[in-house]
């Protein structure tokens, strides 16, 4: 009985559906690839190799020059959702039961990769560690925290305003595990899972009934992934760029936030994570040209 209690909660629903989208192939981008890739036409060689290893703010890269690079992913990833999701409404009803969880899983995975290209833009470190599929408590609440403000879940802008605040008094390279955690901004991310939890069960009931209808639904599942993705990747954007993180010139120096405390790490900042070869090959070929 307790058991079943835990699978019917709306946090623990959310956070099983999180971590089974990261696990999905392509979903996780590897940072030094993707910068080194978005920033090749704006930035010289010296400003995207000090991006990498430390942050595009402190390499100086403005943020007329991060907004025009975000835009690109965005609407990459957006139309990316919506042919896959179109795809997906085509076989109709008899095909639901396959397709409906498919169809949720990379549309949260590819949330997943907008949130973490956005992220990386607005001088966030790397959120996935090269140790496997496993996806860390610091990093599941920070992406819980950004799902939440794509859904324009005000606690959520709270939260990762706190956390950037955090970052950038310390100026520190890696999330701040303990606030995430147990402390000041974890209540918040438990609250927001569950809201979380609630809104992608409407959501996915909306998509079941749109493939209802062989082909019409395949055009209206598009249209419908396109309206919601698209201003969602555009709320995470606004407010990331917004913080103190992404601003021109704050430097980044060994160390993880602990609640107001740095504690001394002289691990890298840019750690690659558990990409294939080929996935990162393709994701830089994908990211190009650059407008």
């Amino acid at each position: 009985m307790k058991q079943g209690k835990e699978v019917e909660n709306p946090e623990s629903r959310f956070f099983a559906l999180l971590l089974a989208a990261a696990k999905l192939p392509g979903v996780r981008i590897h940072r030094e690839a993707y910068l080194r890739s978005a920033l090749a036409r704006h930035c010289s060689e010296d400003d995207i190799r000090r991006a990498i290893e430390e942050t595009p703010a402190a390499a100086g890269i403005t943020v007329e020059v991060l907004d025009k690079v975000a835009n690109y992913s965005i609407r990459y990833e957006t139309a990316k959702v919506s042919a896959l999701s179109a795809a997906a409404g085509i076989p109709g009803i008899i095909a639901l039961p396959a397709t409906v969880p498919a169809d949720t899983a990379q549309y949260v995975g590819h949330m997943l990769r907008i949130a973490q290209k956005l992220a990386y833009l607005y001088s966030w470190p790397d959120l996935f560690s090269d140790e496997g599929d496993d996806v860390d408590d610091a990093t599941k609440g920070v992406l819980t925290l950004f799902f939440g403000v794509m859904f324009g879940t005000k606690s959520a802008n709270v939260a990762v305003g706190k956390v950037a605040g955090m970052m950038a008094e310390q100026v520190a390279k890696k999330l701040p595990q303990k606030a995430l955690t147990h402390g000041v901004v974890y209540p918040m991310v438990k609250k927001v899972a569950g809201y979380l939890g609630v809104r992608m069960t409407t959501q996915s009931f909306a998509a079941t009934v749109s493939k209802a209808i062989p082909l019409v639904g395949a055009a209206v599942s598009g249209g419908l992934t396109f309206a919601t993705f698209l201003p969602m990747a555009k709320r995470l954007k606004k407010h990331l760029s917004s913080l103190p993180l992404a601003e021109p010139s704050h430097r980044v120096m060994d160390g993880e936030v602990v609640d107001g405390e740095v504690v001394e790490d002289h691990g890298p900042f840019a750690t690659p994570h558990a990409e294939q070869p080929d996935a990162d090959a393709t994701a830089v070929k994908l990211e190009e040209p650059q407008p």
